[in-house]
């Protein structure tokens, strides 16, 4: 997947419920923080390093940290784009961190484990666990950092829009959505260049982070099954963020 920064995916963000930014200084405001996002109960052990060399030759750290680079700029471009064609100033995130320790990055007080990224709130900064991240770029593709990146970023945009629903897995399918509308949007607009196999890896590393297919829908933290994530991807994917009910 290659990045192109010549175009704005351009679009509307049609019928937004809230005018105003949520103030991104307030330290207990917006979102209730998503849970872990994890490739299956045995994430890859993999640490970051020369190894583990795929057949698409995604295995070093700094391609990754690229990846991560590049998945920011065309998110931020995308959803700039958005907010001025529904007549708002966006304001990106305040950083991205990643991280190798538990505790070593806390949110609202909460330390954040491993094997995890999330979007916080009271922060307004993404972190990642960057061996976990690592090994999943490279047991899943390039196409995963995007798809990672995007989800989380559109947490922090539901913040922005004032979004806050009852259940954790209406925020999270609806954040698959918008992740899926960022990267489909930006490929249609030539930001984003698709390489062969990119859409199997999409599909892969969403389905890789879905829920037991047993997991109620109203439990705490229920991101959404495999099936349900993939669908709600590639409908924002497919038909671009009319489809994430955005209001």
């Amino acid at each position: 997947m290659g990045a192109r920064f010549g175009r704005d995916a351009r679009g509307p963000l049609a019928g937004l419920l809230v005018a105003a930014l949520v103030s991104l200084a307030c330290a207990g405001g917006g979102l209730a923080e998503p849970e872990a996002e994890r490739p299956g109960a045995n994430p890859p052990a993999a640490s970051p390093g020369p190894s583990t060399t795929r057949a698409d030759s995604t295995t070093s750290v700094a391609e990754f940290e690229q990846d991560v680079a590049d998945a920011q700029a065309v998110a931020e471009r995308y959803w700039a784009a958005q907010f001025k064609e529904s007549g708002q100033r966006f304001q990106p995130i305040r950083r991205i961190i990643p991280y190798q320790r538990d505790g070593e990055v806390s949110c609202g007080g909460q330390a954040l484990p491993r094997n995890n990224a999330v979007y916080c709130s009271q922060g307004d900064f993404i972190a990642y666990d960057v061996t976990w991240s690592v090994a999943a770029f490279r047991q899943v593709g390039d196409a995963f950092v995007f798809y990672l990146l995007g989800h989380e970023y559109a947490h922090a945009i539901q913040v922005r829009l004032g979004i806050n629903y009852s259940f954790t897995i209406q925020q999270e399918l609806q954040a698959d959505c918008m992740a899926g509308a960022y990267l489909g949007d930006s490929v249609r607009s030539e930001a984003l260049t698709l390489a062969e196999g990119d859409l199997d890896e999409f599909r892969e590393g969403v389905a890789a982070v879905g829920d037991d297919p047993d997991q109620p829908w109203f439990a705490e933290g229920a991101h959404g099954t495999a099936e349900q994530r993939t669908d709600m991807f590639f409908r924002g994917y497919e038909g671009s963020l009319k489809e994430c009910d955005l209001g």
